[in-house]
This record gives structure tokens, C-alpha cells and sequence, in this order.
């Protein structure tokens, strides 16, 4: 299994990602995360759910490329595309408030999976984040170009997916990427502190605050999200994405190694 949930209460949960060797966002990926959503959702008592890695090193490397067609087709409960979109507005709309603890690398699907969660909290030694995927030819196609700048405004998104760079979580912190960054031997405790206060609380309250919010603030809409991702998949097909990506492939993408460490140079 890729995720293992561990419920603290009934009301409060934990998940741990898994996915040797560095936690690539593949087809089977997708698959268990929707049946995960699933059940988060069925917990009508579930007030906050905390997803760290148990890899240091990665979070959610980047979406597997080798079988990037393979993702499962088909619409979800919210209309959007079952591969991705479809859980990322789930999450977003949850009643439960939903936190990534991070260590490791967040690239490319990785970065926008953690930008669908409600808040985000990083270890300063350990979390790199990027949109890499000007590097092999195309662009954010899982949310990235929808909801990035709403957290770090356009400027900043811009300067994010245009580079293709790596970010510490300090930057990404003062960019508005992630909520904070802490020492890395500080991270836990605070995320456990702040998941069981939240825990403490009224769950009509919590549930009222995430719904008003959610009608208040931007949402990106369905709309948006699919024209973006059917051109990403195009832009795939390019000869020129083609040629990076067998080239990155070629180099040790998707295998624990430099590339994967430091997959900004490579590019």
C-alpha cells in the first residue's frame, strides 16, 4: 500500500506515503489516493488529517513519466479528471481540514498535490520544492497554473514555473509556497501540536469555517483546470518534450540518485 493511515482518534488521522524509490505520482498512485479520499470522506467525525512521507528525501517527487498515458481516465465526483484534478477539489472542498507535513522533495505533481491541501508546513533541511516541467518541454497541467499564484501571488508563480528551479522551504515559506518552515527537529511537534488542537474543537465549527471560506476565497474552476491539463498532455507529445524527457529518463530520472536529488541542475 502507498498510504498507511494511522487514526490518532477517531477524528484525527495520519497518513503516511510510501512509494519506493522517491514517491513518483504514477497511475497506481492515483488509484489509492481516490480510494484513500474515499474514506477520509465517509468519516463524517474526521476533523483533520495531517500526510507526511516516509521518505526523507521525497515527498512527491513528480508525476511518473514512462506512464503518463496511463493514468486513469474518466470523470470524478466533482466532474474533473480522475488521474489528479478530481481529488485535488475534493480536498479542497473537504469538511476536514487537511495539512502536508513535509520533508523531501514536492516537484511538479508534487508541488500542486500539496497546494490543494489547507495548509502546508516544511522542514528547512529536508523540503525542496519546484515546478520543473518547463524543463521538459511543458508546463503545470495537474493545478499549478491555477492555484499557485493564489498562494504566492503572480509575479512570484511566474518566476516559480518559469525557472524550473528548486526552492528551499525557507524561500517557499516567504514566498507564500508554504505556510512556514521549521527546523527540522521542530517539525513534528509543531504539526502534531497544531493538528491536536485543532482536534479539540467543535466539528460543526470547523466544518462552518471550511465551507464558508471555501465559498469566500478563489477557487479555480473546473473549466480552467481541464483546458490546462488536456494541453499539458499534448504538449507531452511534442518531439521536443519527447527528446528532455527520454534524455532526464536516461540520466536516472525516477531512480534514487543526483538527478533526483538535484533535478534543478539537470534541466
Amino acid at each position: 500500500m502507498i498510504f498507511t493511515t494511522q487514526k490518532i482518534t477517531d477524528s484525527y488521522w495520519k497518513v503516511a506515503i510510501n512509494h519506493p524509490p522517491v514517491n513518483v505520482f504514477d497511475p497506481e498512485f492515483s488509484v489509492q489516493l481516490r480510494t484513500l479520499m474515499d474514506e477520509l470522506e465517509a468519516n463524517e467525525n474526521l476533523k483533520v488529517v495531517v500526510f507526511e512521507s516516509s521518505n526523507s528525501e521525497f515527498y512527491v517527487a513528480h508525476a511518473e513519466l514512462v506512464n503518463i498515458f496511463d493514468f486513469p481516465k474518466g470523470e470524478g465526483k466533482t466532474g474533473l479528471s480522475k488521474s489528479w484534478p478530481d481529488v485535488a477539489k475534493r480536498l479542497e472542498q473537504a469538511p476536514f481540514v487537511s495539512i502536508a507535513s513535509i520533508r523531501g522533495r514536492a516537484r511538479g505533481l508534487g508541488s500542486e498535490f500539496i497546494q490543494a491541501f489547507d495548509m502546508r508546513f516544511a522542514s528547512k533541511e529536508k523540503a525542496f520544492f519546484a515546478q520543473p516541467e518547463i524543463g521538459i518541454g511543458s508546463f503545470p497541467g495537474g493545478g499549478g497554473l491555477e492555484r499557485l499564484h493564489l498562494l504566492t501571488g503572480k509575479a512570484r508563480a511566474l518566476e516559480i514555473i518559469l525557472s524550473g528551479d528548486d526552492y528551499d522551504a525557507q524561500t517557499a515559506a516567504d514566498y507564500g509556497w508554504i505556510n512556514r518552515a521549521f527546523p527540522d527537529n521542530d517539525l513534528d511537534a509543531f504539526v502534531e501540536n497544531l493538528a491536536k488542537r485543532i482536534d479539540s474543537f467543535d466539528l460543526k465549527i470547523i466544518k462552518k469555517i471550511k465551507a464558508t471560506m471555501n465559498e469566500r476565497v478563489i477557487i479555480p474552476k473546473n473549466e480552467h483546470i481541464m483546458e490546462t491539463q488536456i494541453a499539458f498532455f499534448e504538449s507531452l507529445t511534442e518531439p521536443e518534450a519527447r527528446t528532455r524527457i527520454k534524455k532526464l529518463l536516461d540520466q536516472g530520472l525516477q531512480t534514487y540518485g543526483d538527478v533526483e536529488l538535484n533535478l534543478g541542475k539537470y534541466l
